[in-house]
């Protein structure tokens, strides 16, 4: 199936060796929504404007409907783009804005039939003879989209269009651009920041860090099996919980996790996913939980696959439809990768083996470790054993949900139950180890 836009081992390098998209492949089927997620700086509107032809790819190579497009006027490639600051003509009129395009490729004809359809669409017919200056930013944004549909376009270019609107109007327009773009069938790239418009919008959702692709899938894919801790954490709210644990699989016992003060002991006969952990053994390893797969219970209300471990409460957010509660387990958080996109890669400066060999060379090495993002920090654990009384020395390291009728208060010691078949295992990289990978699911491990 020939693709609507394929995008092979592309990047994107400016002046001074300052590389914003890195070997960056994916593709685009036709009629597809497609989205593409992260945090500020991290390429992906480098990569819209590569597709819109408004930046030079540097290498690689751009594919529109099959036919290669590295070289492309943007007028050739007829898509349409909408921006996060609207981007109309302040002295047109709204119907004018709309015709502008139609009335730059085909100056003879009459615009108004068109133009007038397209608001009938949007439902914006009554603001055509306004200017942009007299509407609200969700009627500019409509107007916005009208010019881009009138023309018909094989795909469109949302860059952060709701970015500028209030919490409200943003989630309201999203159920319009949603249903728009499947009412023409349009081949929708989508760039943004915020994971609610990604996980509510996105046929698939692309995220990247840093100018490289992190993970390509459906909204619940990349939530329900996060390739690495970067995507776990950018993705889902509250959250995920973070803890530094050490795998222990002693010759005939019970393989477990420390957690520090805790553990989680693994069930036996062991399950495939846990079963490949053992190669773990004696390593520091990233334990994510999210909030969901742990739950206040007794321990004598256990349902099959989870075990007990206790929290000290201290702090509980009232949200409504939910409780969120934050809990000292005596665990120790992990401490990851921020958010934000590292700095944009350069070339590496030439050390010297007597500076590389030095103590100022390894701190040097071990700070651009942590800032690209290759490595977490995480301490060794002692051996398991059974958990002791939980103190308040130590800040909360896990947040549960739970139902608004449960009555905690700051101080209370609570059981929770951890359900072992939500757990989320990743190695010292931060890549995802249980459950078990693809590769290794392919190749029968």
């Amino acid at each position: 199936m020939t693709r609507a836009i394929s995008l092979r081992q592309v990047g994107k390098e400016y002046r001074r060796g300052v590389r914003a998209v890195d070997r960056f492949s994916l593709d685009v089927n036709p009629g597809e929504f497609l989205v593409l997620l992260g945090p500020s700086g991290c390429g992906k509107s480098t990569v819209l404007r590569m597709i819109a032809g408004l930046e030079d790819v540097t290498d690689g190579e751009l594919y529109l409907d099959g036919q290669y497009a590295n070289e492309l006027e943007p007028a050739e490639r007829n898509m349409a783009m909408v921006f996060q600051n609207f981007a109309l003509y302040p002295t047109m009129t709204n119907r004018a804005n709309i015709g502008f395009p139609l009335r730059m490729e085909s100056p003879g004809e009459d615009p108004a039939p068109r133009v007038d359809a397209t608001a009938r669409m949007l439902g914006i017919e009554d603001l055509l003879d306004r200017y942009p200056s007299q509407l609200s930013g969700g009627e500019r944004q409509r107007v916005a989209m009208g010019r881009a549909v009138v023309r018909h376009p094989s795909a469109f270019l949302m860059d952060e269009p709701l970015s500028n609107l209030d919490a409200k109007l943003r989630s309201h327009l999203r159920a319009e651009i949603s249903q728009l773009t499947r009412h023409l069938g349009a081949t929708t790239v989508y760039v943004t920041h915020d994971q609610a418009e990604a996980m509510s919008l996105g046929d698939r959702v692309a995220v990247m860090r840093g100018g490289l692709l992190q993970q390509v899938g459906t909204p619940r894919m990349v939530y329900a099996l996060p390739e690495n801790v970067f995507v776990a954490t950018f993705i889902g709210t509250p959250r995920i919980n973070l803890l530094r644990g050490v795998v222990r699989a002693p010759i005939g016992g019970a393989m477990s996790i420390s957690l520090g003060q805790q553990y989680l002991r693994l069930p036996e006969p062991l399950c495939r996913d846990h079963e490949l952990l053992r190669v773990q053994q004696g390593q520091e390893v990233i334990v994510g939980l999210r909030s969901e797969a742990v739950r206040l219970a007794m321990p004598s209300r256990a349902r099959p696959g989870e075990v007990a471990i206790g929290g000290l409460v201290e702090h509980v957010e009232y949200q409504g439809h939910e409780v969120l509660v934050h809990l000292n387990t005596g665990s120790r958080p992990a401490v990851v990768p921020e958010l934000e996109s590292p700095t944009p890669t350069r070339p590496a400066r030439r050390r010297t083996p007597a500076a590389m060999g030095g103590v100022l060379g390894k701190l040097k090495e071990r700070a651009e470790a942590l800032r690209s993002g290759s490595v977490a920090v995480l301490e060794r654990a002692p051996e398991a054993a059974p958990p002791p009384e939980v103190t308040a020395s130590a800040p909360g390291d896990l947040v549960v949900r739970t139902t608004p009728d449960v009555d905690l208060r700051p101080g209370m010691r609570v059981p929770l139950l951890v359900d072992l078949a939500h757990l989320f295992v990743f190695d010292r990289r931060g890549e995802r180890v249980c459950p078990a990978p693809a590769h290794l699911i392919d190749l029968g491990e």
